[in-house]
C-alpha cells in the first residue's frame, strides 16, 4: 500500500529549526499537506520525538522517531527507529560524544523541548549543530544497534552532505539508500556515481519552518502505516 511521506523534518529543538516548529504544529501541518507518515530528524537528538508520536497519534498520522547526526566528517545523515525509546538510547548515546560546547540562543537559536501541546518543558544546553565524535564508517552498523536504520541526508547539496564533504560514497558505508532534495538531480548523480543506480532513494523536505513543508507528493510502499515497516522497507 501506497503512504505519503516524508522522513525529514525539524523541530524548534534544532537551533536552526523555527520556533514555530512545534511537534504539536508540524504534525498538524503534515496532516494539512496530506502526508500520512513523517519522521522528526533534530539535529543530533530525539528529544522531542516522544511528543511527535503522541500528537501524530491524536490526529492519525504515524510519526517515525528519527535524528539528522553530524558525523565526525561533518557528513549529516538520517537516522529512523522502529520506537522512542530506542531512539532515546541513541540520543543519549549521541550526546555523549558531541563537544561540550554551549548553545548561545542569541547566535545559533532557541533549542527548546516541547510536550504534545506546545508547552515548553526544557531547553538542551549543549550546542546541536557540532560534529559528533561517530565516523561516517561506523554510523549504520551504530544505528543498526539500537534497532534503527540510516542514510546520508540531501546528498545533492554543497554543504554537509557525504558527496561534498568526502567526494563519493564508497561500498564500505554500507548504505543501501540515499536522500535528495531536488529529484529533478536524480539522474545526474545516478550517471556520475554508478553506486546510487542500485540503492532505495528518498526524497524529503528537510523543512526547518512550517511553510517549508511540502504537500504529499512522495510516497512509500509499505504493508502497513508504522514506524516498524519503515524501518524494514530500509533494511530489505
Amino acid at each position: 500500500m501506497d503512504f505519503y511521506y516524508d522522513f525529514h523534518i525539524h523541530s524548534c529543538l534544532s537551533p536552526c529549526g523555527d520556533n514555530d516548529m512545534t511537534p504539536y504544529n508540524l504534525v498538524n501541518m503534515a496532516k494539512i499537506l496530506g502526508l500520512d507518515i513523517i519522521a522528526l530528524t533534530d539535529h543530533n537528538t530525539c528529544q522531542n520525538c516522544a511528543s511527535a508520536v503522541k500528537a501524530g497519534q491524536e490526529i492519525g498520522l504515524t510519526v517515525v522517531p528519527g535524528m539528522e547526526l553530524c558525523t565526525s566528517e561533518e557528513v549529516h545523515v538520517v537516522c529512523l527507529f522502529p520506537d522512542v525509546e530506542s531512539a532515546v538510547k541513541f540520543s543519549d548515546y549521541v550526546l555523549t560524544t558531541v563537544p561540550p560546547v554551549k548553545n548561545r540562543p542569541d547566535i545559533f537559536g532557541e533549542q527548546n523541548i516541547m510536550d504534545e501541546t506546545d508547552n515548553i518543558v526544557g531547553t538542551q544546553d549543549l550546542l546541536l549543530t557540532t560534529a559528533s565524535g561517530i565516523s561516517i564508517e561506523n554510523v549504520k552498523e551504530l544505528v543498526g544497534a539500537y534497532g534503527g536504520i540510516c542514510y546520508p541526508a540531501h546528498i545533492d547539496r554543497s554543504s554537509y552532505s557525504v558527496i561534498s564533504n568526502l567526494g563519493m560514497i564508497t561500498p564500505e558505508m554500507n548504505f543501501n539508500a540515499v536522500e535528495f532534495a531536488d529529484r529533478g538531480k536524480l539522474t545526474e548523480y545516478e550517471e556520475k556515481y554508478s553506486i546510487i543506480a542500485g540503492m532505495k532513494k528518498i526524497f524529503d523536505s528537510d523543512a526547518h519552518y512550517l511553510e517549508n513543508m511540502k504537500e504529499a507528493c512522495n510516497k512509500i510502499d509499505l504493508p502497513c502505516c508504522t514506524a516498524e515497516s519503515v524501518i524494514e522497507f530500509f533494511k530489505a
